[in-house]
């Protein structure tokens, strides 16, 4: 993320312009309806030919908040023709509401050899009712299909005049210019950020003297601000990302202060001492840690009754709590219910249960902080300053002999001291007795698994063996939910023998299911029939019998994101294979040794024969969670290396 400087204004407010920048509605050429494909993304459905953007207080009337947005969009493909397709949200609030003031659109297409432009009638643009807080104004551009230009502009007031619009530079279709231009209050001190990775091609601006006159003798400056992008690649979702909002290419608006006329200043952006005081006073989050010790005193007394060492104690309130309730599926970093309420109903969101954990560990006398954060999916948060509505989780951090430890009680297959995947997502903010602070949120355990095979050809041409698999860490905690998902044992080793190319399960048994602390191990009794016929002259074998990546999770030529693994990765196999001596092994695999730079990972295959035996040992290990663009070549090299081995054959020749 790159930060903007803002450029700061004093004790005035704002106008509207004169319409001297954008570009000119009604002018597609012969040139863009002729226009096949777009060459830097052939791929690309659409194609955004221009964009443009602002937002800036009415001079007149009731001196709301206008924003106007004008775009210019080529058809280039079937998938693209839901593009034509428009929803403009509109905020509400009690009597107050956003409104649509104008929308002019229009598709251009060939007609008879010749430019026809087919323009919106009104009545077939409509309101929909979303929420209690939203509307959306609703239309197609009509008369749109492969081939097309559509274009469109509207413009939306708003009452809300200190909810300046954000601007996305990037979309899901390339873009070949967009710019936003805003022209705000100078008395509104702003945090502005450019989000994303992309370089803006416009940073300019200006001040401009005495541009509004609401009345009552006032004048007031302005600060215009312009911002740009040109030759906008489409955002592509890919593997090992994050939240979308953290990579998009776009300018972020966060009201901080608002200075009045009459010498009033708001301060809107607090310190974190503001925030501490207010979680603390919450009747949803400081409150229901107050009072849940007093619903959760007589069972934490009953399970910690005799029990002397502090970490013991811990983990039996932990157990008890996760058993306890049932999450009800709900984020938020706040009691949903008030802990009284969900404990006697055993249900409830994050907030419920883990400030119920927080309070049971603080009645235990045991030292515990609540921690905020924000999911992998909810997106980074702000730490330049405390913006609450970037959390949307919360977990118990528990000090026990200089060693701290998260917990999470929502989960029924999580270990003590082990977070969710879904919560390792940067730093979370740990509420202190005294202060606040940042805290890492840091995998404490690798999704870990170690797979032995033993396999032996019989003179009938059947495969028979054993295979053990022997899961830890994120590994173990997905496999658990993977059996819990099946409904029993038994459904699961069925539902794996229909991934298992031509492998049967004869028996099977799976060691420490409910032991969350122990590594789940499963061992399996196998059978393979691959070669029906012993006299034939050979016979193809492969050795990835089970668990082999398929395909190469980074397909894409160049990447721009980082690559977030979440937790390290590490995944072996060993093999020994014994095959009848009337056949040879042709052409045997070389040995593999492959490193990724800065001690990120490594890829070792070894393969060694001795008389009728192989022995094969395979081993990958992502040990970094995060690699930067500059990196991800060395990803994907390695992980095409590794794709390279798995998929490849043992050739057996009959001697």
């Amino acid at each position: 993320m790159r930060l903007l400087l803002l450029l700061l204004l004093s004790g005035t407010t704002l106008f509207s312009v004169a319409q001297d920048h954008g570009f000119p509605y009604g002018q597609t050429t012969y040139r863009e309806l002729d226009m096949k494909a777009y060459e830097k993304d052939t791929a690309a459905v659409a194609v955004v030919l221009n964009e443009f953007g602002e937002a800036y207080i009415d001079n007149s009337n009731d001196n709301n908040l206008l924003f106007e947005y004008h775009a210019k969009i080529k058809i280039l493909k079937k998938g693209g023709l839901r593009y034509a397709d428009f929803e403009i949200p509109l905020r509400k609030q009690e009597s107050r509401a956003e409104r649509v003031r104008s929308v002019k659109a229009s598709s251009f297409n060939y007609e008879n050899g010749s430019m026809k432009e087919t323009k919106l009638e009104n009545k077939n643009l409509f309101t929909e009712n979303i929420s209690k807080y939203w509307d959306a104004s609703k239309f197609a551009v009509p008369n749109v299909r492969v081939g097309s230009v559509i274009e469109v502009h509207y413009i939306v007031e708003s009452p809300f005049i200190f909810n300046f619009h954000n601007w996305e530079f990037q979309s899901d279709i390339p873009k070949v210019m967009s710019e936003y231009w805003a022209t705000v209050p100078a008395n509104y001190k702003f945090n502005i950020s450019l989000k994303g990775y992309l370089q803006l091609s416009k940073n300019e601006s200006e001040v401009i003297r005495d541009c509004f006159t609401p009345g009552g003798g006032y004048n007031a400056d302005c600060a215009r601000f312009k911002w740009g992008m040109k030759d906008i690649p489409a955002f592509k979702e890919e593997s090992y990302m994050t939240a979308r909002s953290n990579y998009l290419s776009m300018i972020n608006f966060e009201l901080a202060e608002v200075h009045y006329f009459d010498g009033r200043k708001d301060k809107i952006t607090r310190e974190w001492a503001d925030v501490e005081d207010e979680l603390r006073k919450s009747d949803k989050f400081g409150i229901q840690i107050r009072r849940g010790k007093d619903i959760v005193d007589e069972h934490v007394e009953q399970l910690i009754a005799g029990e002397t060492d502090p970490l013991a104690k811990a983990k039996k309130i932990y157990e008890f709590i996760k058993a306890w309730y049932r999450w009800n599926d709900v984020y938020g970093m706040y009691s949903e219910f008030g802990i009284k309420r969900a404990f006697d109903a055993k249900a409830g969101n994050v907030g419920d249960i883990n400030l119920s954990l927080v309070a049971a560990l603080k009645y235990a006398g045991l030292s515990t902080e609540p921690v905020i954060l924000s999911t992998r999916g909810n997106g980074w948060v702000t730490e330049l300053h405390p913006v609450l509505s970037d959390f949307n989780y919360v977990v118990a951090k528990v000090n026990v002999n200089n060693k701290s430890y998260l917990l999470d009680a929502t989960d029924d297959f999580l270990p003590f001291g082990m977070l969710p995947e879904k919560c390792l997502n940067g730093k979370g903010r740990v509420l202190g007795e005294k202060e606040s602070y940042w805290y890492d949120l840091n995998p404490v355990e690798k999704s870990r698994k170690i797979t032995l095979i033993n396999l032996k050809l019989e003179p009938d041409g059947v495969f028979k063996g054993t295979l053990q698999s022997t899961y830890n860490g994120y590994a173990a905690l997905d496999k658990r939910k993977e059996v819990h998902t099946a409904g029993s044992d038994k459904e699961f080793i069925r539902e794996l023998s229909k991934k298992m190319n031509n492998l049967e399960i004869r028996d099977f048994k799976i060691e420490n299911i409910e032991e969350l602390g122990k590594p789940l191990v499963m061992k399996l009794d196998i059978e393979m029939a691959q070669t029906e016929n012993m006299n034939a002259s050979g016979f193809l074998f492969n050795p990835f019998v089970i668990g082999r990546w398929e395909q190469n999770p980074f397909r894409s030529a160049e990447r721009i994101y980082p690559v977030d693994f979440g937790v390290p990765l590490e995944e072996t196999l060993i093999l020994n294979f014994e095959y009848p001596d009337t056949f040879a092994p042709v052409d045997l695999p070389q040995k593999v040794g492959l490193a990724l730079p800065n001690a990120g990972g490594r890829y070792l295959f070894d393969l060694q024969q001795q008389g009728s035996r192989l022995s094969i040992n395979s081993s990958l290990q992502v040990s970094r969670t995060l690699f930067t663009s500059e990196e991800y070549h060395f990803l994907k090299e390695l992980f095409n290396r590794v794709i390279a081995v798995q998929q490849a054959d043992l050739i057996f020749k009959k001697k």
